[in-house]
């Protein structure tokens, strides 16, 4: 990370004195929900809330098993500064008559809920409170902090070097041919920067925009811009740069684009570290692994490159007073494979083993810094359900949902209204082998299936919705506050 003031490390430090006295006298877990390009994470935060507020069925999650949550309710969110996570229309859009996905944010929000329990042990059994302080935000903005930590010359490279053995060598080298016309030596002029940051977000876009690749490549921002649109900070781009070459002199092209390289470091990448993640105690990150497998193995070594990267974010280790005053951490980091429901039970364990083997190295090192680190398979609201559907003289196990007006399977085009029994085959049942072809491309293309129908019980009260393993992502997130 680039030198910081002085000033500021000493008003993060008492920040981090005042948070961790207050979580002491009012238990409070600030608790991080990214998510990968597609993943589900406006669904997930969403889907939380309403199972702990409606009282869902969430056998796996202690406290809700043994009957010890007595109420759950929304509270004003801490931070006057950020935006509140709209739950209510989110959840209007899923159970509504037109029952669509709610849309994706783009920028970070927040919303504080109060679970009012029982504790089962310790000194302090009885009555209790805990505030969970859920942070919902971009996964693209996770991958940010690597600028921190890296040149502009550095970033460059690496941009430009990336794709070189797999599926974006196409997009890359389309990318440098176009950037090579721009010399770091020539004079500084805003057309040429414009027109190199131009074509920079065009690819960034077409990375964002292939199904079969994983948008990882930083910054985030550029594709999300906010009120920065138009800004010099968010307006550079990388240049062809051979290794060893000497400083950039004052007035080139080259000075000018680290200039506003390290600009965007200052103003959005480092804000966000320092006022938002360096303050999570837990985090789940969720991803879209059924894509990537059916993408083939360019498009999983993509993914295994990304979740490294995302992982190498997390300091995480022990969370305790001392280390909160300095080094805050998450102390628990959850991935999730999402769109189990896209799968018959049978297939999800194999799911969660391929997401373990993808998170393997960096799991092994967050491990040897005290940190938790773990996987699950899930579905925060199933869309499905599962049948078997005779194939000659076999049964298949399959999953019936309903596909959006305009999804077809096989010769059939669909309305939105009519059900469709969708069958993908098997996972390998050894994680390696997708990295070996265990998996034909194009096997898992699923159609876009409209969420479950709100059902009401006998008092005509809507039941909550239903979900795949959401109570285990839980108990590893929040069981321990709630013991």
């Amino acid at each position: 990370m680039s030198p910081a003031n002085p000033f500021k490390l000493a008003a993060f430090a008492a920040r981090s004195v005042l948070e961790a006295g207050q979580d002491i006298v009012r238990p409070r877990v600030r608790l991080g929900v990214t998510g990968l390009s597609r993943s589900g994470k406006t669904v997930f935060t969403t889907a939380m809330v309403h199972q702990l507020m409606e009282g869902g069925r969430l056998p796996v999650l202690s406290a809700s098993a043994q009957g010890r949550i007595s109420r759950v309710r929304l509270e004003e969110q801490p931070d006057d500064d950020v935006p509140r996570f709209p739950y209510e229309s989110h959840l209007a859009a899923l159970t509504g008559p037109e029952r669509v996905w709610p849309q994706s944010t783009t920028r970070i929000s927040e919303l504080r809920l109060a679970i009012e329990f029982e504790r089962a042990t310790g000194w302090r059994k009885g009555p209790s409170r805990l505030l969970v302080d859920i942070v919902d935000y971009p996964g693209e903005w996770l991958l940010d902090l690597a600028l921190l930590d890296r040149s502009y010359a550095e970033w460059s490279r690496d941009v430009l070097g990336l794709g070189a053995a797999d599926g974006r060598r196409v997009l890359v080298e389309r990318l440098r041919e176009g950037l090579s016309a721009h010399s770091p030596d020539d004079p500084a002029d805003d057309a040429a920067m414009e027109a190199a940051s131009d074509r920079f977000r065009a690819y960034l876009r077409a990375v964002r925009d292939d199904p079969e690749r994983t948008a990882t490549v930083p910054p985030g921002r550029f594709l999300m811009p906010g009120d920065l649109e138009g800004s010099p900070a968010l307006t550079f781009a990388p240049l062809v740069l051979p290794p060893g070459r000497p400083p950039f002199q004052p007035g080139s092209l080259g000075a000018a684009m680290e200039r506003r390289y390290n600009a965007y470091r200052s103003i959005v990448a480092e804000p966000f570290f320092r006022d938002h993640f360096s303050r999570l105690d837990r985090q789940i990150v969720l991803v879209d692994v059924l894509s990537a497998l059916d993408g083939g193995p360019s498009a999983v070594a993509d993914l295994e490159r990304s979740l490294d990267e995302v992982l190498a974010a997390f300091r995480t280790g022990r969370n305790t007073f001392a280390t909160a005053l300095f080094t805050p951490r998450a102390d628990r980091v959850l991935f999730a494979a999402t769109k189990a429901d896209h799968l018959h039970h049978a297939q999800h364990d194999r799911l969660e083993a391929i997401l373990s083997f993808l998170v393997a190295r960096a799991m092994k090192r967050t491990a040897g810094a005290g940190g938790k680190v773990a996987t699950v398979a899930l579905a925060a609201v199933r869309a499905t359900r599962e049948a078997k559907v005779r194939d000659g003289r076999q049964d298949l196990p399959t999953v019936i949902g309903t596909p959006m007006a305009g999804e077809r399977v096989e010769d059939t085009l669909f309305d939105g209204t009519g059900e469709a029994a969708l069958y993908s085959g098997e996972l390998p049942e050894v994680p390696q082998s997708i990295f070996e072809g265990g998996l034909a491309k194009g096997s898992l293309r699923f159609p876009r299936l409209r969420p479950p129908l709100a059902v009401a019980d006998a008092a005509g009260r809507m039941k909550p919705l239903p979900h795949i393993r959401l109570d285990r992502a839980l108990e590893f997130l929040i069981g321990d506050y709630l013991a």
